[in-house]
């Protein structure tokens, strides 16, 4: 390969990109030009791709956590034979285009994950790495080493800005997740300025003191030390980090200016940088012919590369056919043979916690899923999380599926992203209620991608009593139902739990369960038809003929409304109890369900220990509410409930006070 066709490729990368930007007159000049060498270095001489087959599973994975500069990464797909268009590069940012703004998983393929908010992407590779470690610990053997991949992350001063990268580094170093190589556009730019406006603190050693490798390249242009580094990480059994200094929007006149990291060059500016970098002005989108040849081959080795694999596999797969049909079974995302033939059931005469009625869920379901893999951040014992019984995941040693993610809600939530893009498992986390805000950010990527990641939040309300306003959740749900794509669950005891994890096993996409920490009464399962109702998200739990009002409620307050139901009673009032476990699933239900459920015309009572807000579509203008638009307070949780208005009597007054009684 000579220098003056690596320098053409690096070019087309640049050129590629900038003509998309200016095409849209939107876009992110700057890393394109200073990035594009590492980056087609990295594909032309290290990555396993098959862009054939973008989905083959022993792929090396490759992060774009700098979303922002976009347009590189469609240029690498394009000239590397991934199906992708050039005119879809030339459609860069409109509408309906596989070229959005930011990589989006599921729209261009290549695109590993969603990236975009700064800091996931890196977040999101450590997850990836994870994965890799746990599925090549259970089931490689000697001589088939079936899962052998690296993750590789592009990441700007931005991610590492980010509290999310320090999380996720922290964790990985600890970990020991070598197979993690963060290259780092290093450019000492950031949008407003000069890095050292806001950035100064000594980042080789905070990712030493995290048990990193550093590796340093004066020069993003000279290839073969970028190579050389590359190599040097992997030979590293440690996560490495790559120091590649760049240069933001090389050859343009807003080189190592702060502008040239979102703003278009403009046609005079591009015009400048193609002459200043000797390439042509004309045509647009210009791609030598020598250049498609020579990229394109690194896609024949990798085609090569995975049909040895699949060789390797089927060799694997006549010796130890248990564990390939195991690990077939895990990438094509099947629940297991029997995989809840262990769920625990609650007799009505007993008194559960619904987050010890879901941790017994969660070891039922280890039992018989081996790829069933998470864990809390430093929680587990209130969240009942852990997986009695199993490893924990230790690299170099167990390898178990119980992950300690400590005090790093952002990071696990990421992570959790990464291993379920990777594929093979079926990740959770869990944390309190109250802090899905720092979870957020990650569960919505979660949505966006439609990744199967089982968010588990308990201590779910004011009932957290004594802990006061800051533990106890109120406006979550909410923020959560508000989600699209997530599917959010409150079960009202522990059979519902049960049956909430049931059915949510069995749908597409992210969920998060909410859970209290508080024993509570049974529903007597002969009586109360939860297992039939739980799957279409809402359902009556108690009636008698036409009601006169409907009392609706999630969680605990089921058994608010169930007990105001017989006060009501007394008073000559046919009331029936909906439960709505999940208000996303009832929603898909057709009319004539949800109208059985809730009858037009009927008033309704809505009972929920958390904000007023998404209630009132059911409730309708002329029902009430039950709800709290305010912070909860610290005093034992029986005096919290009372004064806040969570009980039989004040529910049954309320409708009464609603029917003008």
């Amino acid at each position: 390969m000579s220098a003056e066709l690596d320098n053409q490729a690096v070019n087309t990368l640049r050129f590629l990109a900038i003509d998309a930007i200016e095409e849209a007159q939107s876009g992110h000049p700057g890393l394109p030009l200073g990035a594009a060498p590492t980056a087609y270095t990295l594909y032309d001489r290290v990555l396993g791709f098959n862009p054939a087959d973008p989905d083959w599973f022993n792929r090396d994975r490759f992060v774009l956590s700098a979303g922002h500069g976009s347009s590189l990464l469609y240029a690498l797909l394009y000239v590397f034979g991934y199906d992708l268009p050039l005119d879809e590069i030339k459609n860069f940012r409109q509408w309906g285009s596989r070229t959005p703004g930011h990589p989006e998983y599921g729209d261009t393929p290549g695109v590993e994950t969603t990236t975009g908010p700064l800091g996931q992407g890196l977040a999101t590779a450590a997850g990836m790495a994870m994965g890799e470690h746990f599925l090549a610990a259970r089931y490689n053997r000697p001589d088939f080493l079936v899962i052998d991949h690296h993750t590789y992350v592009l990441c700007g001063d931005g991610d590492l800005m980010e509290g999310i990268s320090y999380e996720a580094a922290s964790l990985a170093g600890h970990l020991g997740l070598g197979k993690l190589i963060v290259l780092y556009d290093d450019n000492s730019i950031s949008l407003e300025g000069d890095l050292d406006l806001a950035f100064s603190e000594d980042i080789d050693l905070r990712f030493k003191s995290c048990a990193w490798q550093v590796l340093h390249v004066a020069d993003a242009n000279d290839l073969d030390t970028v190579e050389a580094a590359i190599q040097v990480a992997i030979g590293d059994p440690r996560p490495s980090l790559i120091r590649v200094k760049s240069h933001i929007g090389y050859g343009s006149f807003k080189q190592d200016h702060h502008t040239a990291h979102g703003e278009a060059l403009g046609a005079p500016g591009v015009q400048d940088t193609k002459e200043k970098l000797g390439w042509p002005v004309e045509p647009t989108f210009h791609v030598p012919g020598d250049v498609i040849a020579h990229c394109r081959a690194a896609g024949d080795r990798g085609a090569a590369a995975q049909s040895a694999w699949e060789a390797l596999f089927a060799g694997y797969h006549a010796a130890h056919p248990e564990a390939a049909a195991e690990l077939e079974r895990a990438i094509a995302g099947e629940l297991p043979d029997g995989w809840d033939a262990d769920f625990p059931a609650f007799g009505g005469d007993s008194e559960v916690s619904l987050r010890d009625a879901s941790g017994a869920t969660a070891n039922a379901l280890v039992a018989h899923h081996p790829t069933f893999f998470g864990g809390a951040a430093d929680v587990g014992p209130s969240t009942k999380t852990y997986l009695e019984g199993e490893a924990d995941f230790v690299v170099g040693a167990d390898d178990g599926p119980n992950v300690r993610f400590g005090v790093r809600e952002h990071a696990m939530g990421a992570m959790c992203n990464g291993l379920s893009l990777h594929g093979g498992i079926l990740p959770f986390a869990g944390t309190f209620l109250v802090f899905a805000d720092y979870v957020k950010p990650a569960m919505r990527l979660s949505a966006l991608m439609g990744q199967k990641v089982i968010y588990i939040f308990t201590h779910d309300s004011i009932a957290m009593g004594e802990d006061g306003p800051t533990h106890q959740a109120i406006e979550q749900l909410a923020s959560l139902r508000a989600t699209p794509g997530l599917e959010v669950y409150r079960p009202a005891d522990a059979n519902e739990t049960v049956a909430c994890w049931r059915t949510f096993l069995q749908r597409p996409g992210p969920v998060a369960i909410a859970l209290g920490k508080w024993n509570i009464p049974v529903f007597d399962p002969d009586v109360y038809p939860i297992a039939a109702g739980v799957p279409r998200g809402g359902y009556v739990l108690a009636a008698d003929g036409d009601p006169d009002v409907v009392l609706m409620a999630t969680g605990a307050e089921v058994h608010h409304a169930v007990g105001a139901r017989d006060l009501l009673a007394e008073q000559g009032v046919n009331a029936s109890v909906v439960s709505l476990p999940c208000w996303e699933v009832f929603d898909e239900q057709d009319q004539a369900y949800r109208d059985s459920v809730l009858p037009p015309g009927v008033p309704r009572v809505g009972i929920e220990a958390a904000a007023s807000l998404g209630w009132h579509k059911y409730v309708g203008a002329d029902g009430v509410l039950i709800t709290l638009d305010r912070f909860g307070a610290s005093a034992p949780m029986p005096v919290v409930l009372e004064k806040l208005g969570y009980s039989p009597v004040n529910v049954a007054a309320t409708a009464l006070k609603l029917l003008g009684k």
